[in-house]
């Protein structure tokens, strides 16, 4: 039991540890809209293919997409079921609703719009 407790624990400072940097935010608001290609993702973001890269390792490492080769194309796609854990874990508190992807991709656009503190 205590062993369960301690990698679902693990899981969920991984994909909230994911979830705190806007970049990938940023991502994954991109990526509710479809499947893309990591160029393609890199595109609207000013910085490296390296830097964006390293983003999408973090976000795979979490459970939030998963990546697939399609010929010469490396492709990303989001895999909500990590937000889902995450969901259910916040619901343990009684405090919070489930999560709405549709209300969480709002909040995402929402947070894309204002600009960083700083």
């Amino acid at each position: 039991m205590l062993r369960q407790v301690i990698a679902m624990s693990h899981a969920l400072d991984t994909v909230f540890a994911a979830l705190a940097d806007p970049t990938r935010r940023a991502i994954l608001s991109m990526l509710l809209e479809d499947d893309m290609a990591v160029t393609d993702v890199a595109e609207p973001f000013e910085m490296s293919l390296a830097a964006i890269s390293k983003h999408l390792v973090v976000l795979a490492r979490a459970g939030l997409i998963s990546q697939e080769q399609r010929g010469r194309v490396k492709w990303c796609k989001l895999e909500p079921d990590a937000l889902r854990a995450a969901s259910v874990w916040m619901q343990g508190f009684g405090q919070f609703e489930p999560v709405n992807l549709d209300a969480f991709e709002r909040f995402l656009a929402t947070e894309l719009e204002s600009p960083p503190d700083g």
